[in-house]
């Protein structure tokens, strides 16, 4: 017997159940996003390594990333994010669009991680942004859709919370416990890895960074301090407007928050499983120097990103994974022998034209397979036309869940599913 073919590491295969989650969650993202007004887009899935090599990381690039060379030389990618190809794309027609933009998108990504539950190397991502608005609204706006989805989806605020902080408050906050310019970056990815390390391993790693126990003390009171948000006149605005839609119940201050993405610039947050043993959901932030990095002119923009591989998770866990049914048509055309083949597959054809999905048996079986078959997909209906029914004009109707059946006149048939429901 020969081996069967693996699929490749990290990557899924979608049978039809899965397929009829990935599209349910897809309308989801649909009704949110167009509920305040987003408009849908989607970028190239190969991008030039250049273009996430400036601003995403080291760690996105180096380590992350699957790269290849293409037969022309160039280096390119399979993209791993898609922030960076919207500021390309906006930055090539800047001059031709209305801002501010709001646009949103769901498709596929890479990244090369370590395959665990909640994680894959191969997974769909909603990505939503408001581009050329400065102001703080545009990130309460961006926080009152993510929350909005969470509600959309059934997943109440003590299951769910949305953590936010200020890079600019950070910077503030690291400058005056003496850490310089040069050192920022480098304590940037040591908070973000707070959460992520032991204690004694994250003090280690704190001084292979080059900081300080007088430092790291401070630095530890400051990642302590509940209450810093006030500080910022960004996010003592933000929660108001929060408030006000709403939300307040969904989002949280938290120090910790920082993001490692380099482009972030002011708000960042990111939602999280509320359970000790909780993981990211979504993770977003403000960025004003994306788009000039990339060619363009000067414009601030604000967004996230929520993955579909952990909110599936979280939906199963907390008993919100919807009830799907993976078929389309829940009613079948049976064929009673190979001479009324045609009259079943143009029966079939005249419900398909009016607006109902429907299938036809493909082969002139014994009934009772046919039946069975019908049974086993969880058909409604089993449509019998033998040479009895063709000859009367009529057709009998098999209603496989109340297990009765009438015979009816074919020119009444239409009208007969409709009234039942399809």
């Amino acid at each position: 017997m020969k081996e069967i073919v693996q699929k490749v590491k990290g990557t899924r295969d979608f049978y039809p159940e899965d397929m009829a989650f990935r599209t349910w969650l897809y309308h989801q993202i649909r009704i949110v996003s167009e509920r305040f007004g987003y408009q849908e887009y989607e970028g190239p899935m190969l991008e030039k390594l250049e273009l996430y090599a400036a601003k995403s990381g080291e760690e996105l690039v180096k380590e992350q990333a699957y790269v290849f060379n293409d037969r022309g030389g160039g280096e390119i990618a399979l993209r791993p994010e898609l922030t960076p190809t919207l500021a390309r794309m906006v930055a090539q027609k800047q001059k031709e669009l209305v801002y501010p933009l709001r646009w949103w998108s769901f498709g596929p990504f890479w990244r090369y991680e370590q395959p665990q539950k909640g994680r894959t190397r191969e997974f769909f991502q909603w990505n939503i942004d408001l581009i050329g608005a400065a102001g703080y609204e545009a990130d309460a706006e961006l926080l009152a859709i993510c929350a909005a989805f969470f509600e959309q989806l059934g997943l109440t605020s003590e299951q769910v919370q949305i953590n936010v902080n200020n890079r600019r408050l950070m910077d503030a906050q690291l400058e005056k416990i003496g850490i310089d310019q040069d050192l920022k970056p480098a304590v940037y990815k040591l908070i973000d890895r707070c959460d992520k390390l032991r204690p004694d391993a994250w003090r280690e790693y704190a001084s292979e960074c080059g900081v300080s126990p007088v430092q790291l003390n401070a630095l530890t009171d400051l990642l302590e301090n509940r209450d810093l948000w006030k500080e910022s006149e960004e996010l003592s605005t933000i929660f108001k407007l929060i408030q006000a839609m709403g939300y307040e119940d969904y989002i949280n201050y938290d120090p910790h928050v920082i993001r490692g993405l380099l482009y972030y610039t002011g708000t960042v947050f990111e939602a999280r499983d509320k359970a000790p043993e909780g993981r990211a959901l979504s993770g977003g932030g403000r960025y004003e120097n994306l788009v000039a990095d990339v060619g363009g002119d000067p414009l601030s923009g604000v967004g996230f990103a929520m993955g579909d591989v952990m909110i599936s998770v979280v939906l199963e866990k907390y008993g919100k994974y919807p009830e799907l049914s993976t078929q389309p048509a829940r009613i079948v055309v049976t064929c009673f022998n190979s001479e009324t083949l045609p009259e079943a597959y143009g029966l079939a054809e005249e419900i398909r034209r009016s607006g109902i999905n429907v299938i036809t048996y493909p082969e002139a079986a014994k009934l009772d397979k046919q039946l069975k078959f019908a049974n086993r997909i969880g058909a409604r209906f089993a449509l019998i036309a033998g040479p009895d029914e063709i000859s009367a004009g009529k057709v009998t109707v098999k209603d496989l869940t109340n297990r009765t059946q009438e015979t009816i006149e074919k020119q009444d048939l239409i009208e007969f599913l409709k009234q039942s429901g399809f």
